[in-house]
């Protein structure tokens, strides 16, 4: 048996792989029905997701536990998975003012990958453990394999690589009994069937990794206490938005006017959570900074600690 015959057999037995005779004729239908159709595939998806709450649960819990000591969350994956990982990673610093290197997004083939497809990469479980190497991975770190057919060597390579070092691993899915899963601490497989267009996993599986990506990363910055309730306390104002945002958020936490939220701000050179904690906490800027270092960034802890007048 050949290579490329082995492959083929393995892919036949993936439910994101399967064919849907009843949609062999779906280029005869109009721009609407197709619309609806695809519309309606998609609304499967959530439920697909509920269905492995409790393990996404686990796995942000392990997350944050490693990050709360000083870890990173790291993504790796190939294709339209790569592409969401890197997409997670790179909108966590103006969300939640972190540094870069705290949520770090690895795509097969690099960056050139995220706009061109790189032949081979993702085959490669070594090139994998390479970009990993090159990160300089800990046992402090979290690796996230992300991969919709559960079966990518470079995802699983990720996976099988960080936990030689010690780090926590998850295995993202959209496969049961996945290999991938298998291989990670965490196994989440969001089994979200057959594809409108067969095998075409940017689709439904590609929604299904968007939704618990964005589950692992904004929960874990809410346990690290990134938010003050549902307010994005730590935004970085580096545009006119963000800046207007920031005046909202503020306003939304206090219930100040708008000189006192400016006096703020002035006082912390535009930092929302430390102008939070200026205006409710009745401190200066400087103590709230300290109050905040002692509280490990979570604003409703400096605030009980705040001196009461």
């Amino acid at each position: 048996m050949t290579r490329h015959t082995d492959l083929r057999t393995q892919l036949e037995t993936l439910t994101t792989e399967a064919f849907r005779p009843e949609l062999s004729e779906i280029d005869q239908l109009s721009t609407l029905e197709i619309a609806r159709i695809m519309n309606g595939e998609d609304t499967a998806v959530p439920t697909a997701v509920a269905a492995q709450l409790p393990q996404i649960a686990a796995a942000i819990d392990g997350i944050a536990a490693r990050m709360g000591a000083g870890g990173r969350l790291v993504y790796a994956g190939a294709g339209t998975a790569g592409r969401l990982g890197v997409l997670d990673a790179s909108e966590c610093p103006p969300t939640f003012n972190t540094d870069p290197s705290e949520v770090v997004g690895l795509i097969a083939g690099g960056p050139t990958a995220m706009v061109t497809a790189v032949e081979g990469a993702e085959d490669s479980k070594e090139l994998a453990a390479d970009d990993l190497d090159a990160l300089g991975l800990t046992a402090d770190d979290v690796v996230v394999g992300v991969s919709a057919s559960g079966r990518t060597p470079y995802a699983i390579g990720a996976v099988e690589h960080a936990r030689t070092r010690g780090a926590l691993t998850i295995g993202l899915s959209c496969n049961a009994d996945s290999a991938l899963a298998a291989a990670a601490d965490h196994g989440i497989e969001i089994v979200t069937g057959p594809e409108l267009l067969t095998g075409s996993t940017r689709l439904k599986a590609g929604t299904a990794q968007k939704l618990v990506l964005n589950m692992l990363s904004t929960i874990t910055m809410i346990r690290l206490g990134k938010t003050y309730g549902n307010l994005m306390v730590d935004v970085r104002a580096s545009n006119e938005k963000l800046r207007a945002r920031s005046r909202r958020i503020v306003a939304l936490a206090t219930g100040a006017d708008d000189a006192a939220i400016e006096a703020a701000l002035a006082a912390t050179d535009g930092e929302v959570k430390n102008a939070i904690l200026v205006i409710l906490g009745e401190v200066d800027g400087p103590t709230a900074a300290h109050l905040l270092k002692t509280s490990n960034g979570h604003l409703r802890a400096a605030l009980q600690a705040a001196p009461k007048i």
